[in-house]
């Protein structure tokens, strides 16, 4: 058996992770919180923190247990700049700083269409070609930073090149809503050029090729061989869709869960995407385009559920049903298919209970939205935290009609990025979710729930003076 040691950056989370091949099961996790940096000079990562980390973890997983590669996979929206002495030319922008918006106007007149990105518009820096273009800008302190700029590597990739020496970009961080990619063409788009950086930007690669082998100093101070191969890395929710596409045959759908809800729909039936509502086309570790929706729903649970845990019980649940106690759209207002909606309670509930399973129903039926929205056809797969609750698996099965698999793995990313590095890879397990007592209970509370939604999303309308 070979364990595969994973470098898993989340929005949330940094984590380590080493899964055996065979079992695909995580063997060991260490996390610590990815807290960013409020500045100066504005909001950025702590890359030197988490390297430390990774390092200090990397060398015990292999004392205690053995580590025979490394495989890298990050959030989206994210990229490192890189000097010509290859150290960083400028600290790593967190994607939620509003700085970019400073340049919004100036910024629309160079990117290029959804046709042409599959791309939507987002809001502060979750378009990757905004931070650049800000960046870049002769109106921040950074003016100079276009002159000492030598290359652009994606987020994984930077992990890939501390550990290796090789850049790259992988194509899943590039078609990752960035409006730097041509997913349909699988090249870049002509936003590259308009920034002026052409040649700057590392080459594509496959997520699944070999990087290189790792450093022979970090070899030293870890123990690890010099020989250890370093996958090319890939994309969060990408590695989660991974294994399933490369093993599973006709149309299916993946619902990676954390602190954004991904919905990814292979095969699905083709309809036009909307970009005002948070689609895009994604594209996965084969370089494909995949018809994609989101919202940020782990961090919506966050701030719903105020940070309880429990208890739940079978009344909490029949009260909600019976009350209709109802979230309407949208907790995190800046993302999802309701964009500018404003959250509330249709009543409030009365125990710890209730709120955490109007909660769990609102996030799966947020879900299925998603799915709608991007012509799911077959099961839907639930990966990540979600897949552990039984109340947003309830709701989101008993809409479901061709039915609902919850993955058994700890962290699907995980898994997921380190069949990169094994070759032969195989379905991770996953549970078929049986149909609830109470589905046409939960049926009819989705029918009050998206009428309701209906009804906000004319008025929303209506006071935009759309209609």
């Amino acid at each position: 058996m070979r364990n595969v040691a994973v470098v898993d950056i989340g929005k949330t989370n940094v984590k380590l992770a080493l899964v055996q091949e065979g079992c695909l099961q995580e063997l060991a996790v260490v996390t610590k919180a990815n807290t960013p940096r409020a500045g100066p000079p504005y909001r950025h990562f702590d890359l030197a923190g988490h390297w430390n980390f990774f390092l200090h973890h990397l060398a015990a997983f292999h004392a205690q247990l053995g580590v025979d590669a490394i495989s890298v996979t990050t959030h989206g929206a994210s990229a490192v700049l890189l000097d010509a002495a290859d150290q960083l030319a400028c600290p790593m922008l967190d994607y939620e700083d509003p700085s970019p918006t400073s340049l919004a106007a100036s910024y629309d007149a160079l990117r290029p269409s959804f046709a042409e990105s599959g791309s939507s518009r987002l809001p502060l820096g979750l378009n990757l070609g905004a931070q650049l273009h800000w960046l870049l800008s002769a109106q921040n302190e950074f003016s100079g930073l276009s002159r000492h700029l030598s290359r652009i590597v994606t987020y994984p990739q930077y992990w890939g090149f501390l550990l290796t020496g090789e850049a790259a970009c992988d194509l899943c961080s590039l078609g990752c809503h960035t409006d730097l990619w041509n997913p349909r063409q699988g090249d870049f788009s002509p936003l590259v050029e308009r920034l002026g950086l052409t040649g700057r930007i590392a080459s594509p690669r496959r997520p699944d090729e070999t990087l290189g082998n790792l450093r022979p100093a970090l070899a030293a101070a870890t123990g690890l061989s010099p020989k250890t191969p370093v996958s090319v890395g890939i994309h969060d929710s990408n590695a989660s869709l991974y294994p399933h596409l490369v093993c599973r045959q006709g149309p299916f759908s993946v619902v990676s869960t954390g602190t954004w809800v991904i919905c990814m729909a292979i095969d699905g039936d083709n309809r036009q995407l909307d970009p005002s509502r948070d689609t895009l086309v994604n594209v996965d570790a084969l370089g494909r385009p995949v018809a994609s929706a989101r919202f940020m729903g782990g961090r919506e649970f966050e701030r719903l559920s105020e940070g309880h845990t429990g208890p739940i019980t079978q009344a909490d649940r029949a009260a909600v049903l019976a009350r209709k106690m109802a979230v309407l759209p949208a907790v995190e207002a800046n993302s999802g298919p309701f964009p500018g909606h404003r959250m509330r309670w249709t009543a409030q509930p009365e125990s710890v209970g209730q709120r955490l399973v109007a909660v769990s129903f609102y996030l799966a039926l947020m879900t299925r939205t998603c799915l709608d929205l991007i012509g799911t056809r077959g099961p839907v797969i639930v990966e990540g935290p979600f897949a552990r609750n039984s109340h947003y698996l309830a709701m989101l099965s008993s809409l479901s009609p061709e039915g609902v698999e919850a993955a058994t793995s700890v962290t699907g990313t995980s898994v997921g990025a380190a069949l990169l590095c094994l070759g032969a890879a195989r379905a991770p397990d996953t549970q078929p979710v049986p149909r609830p007592i109470d589905a046409a209970d939960l049926c009819a509370f989705a029918k009050t729930w998206r009428s309701l939604v209906v009804r906000e999303e004319f008025d929303f309308r209506s006071s935009l003076g759309v209609f």
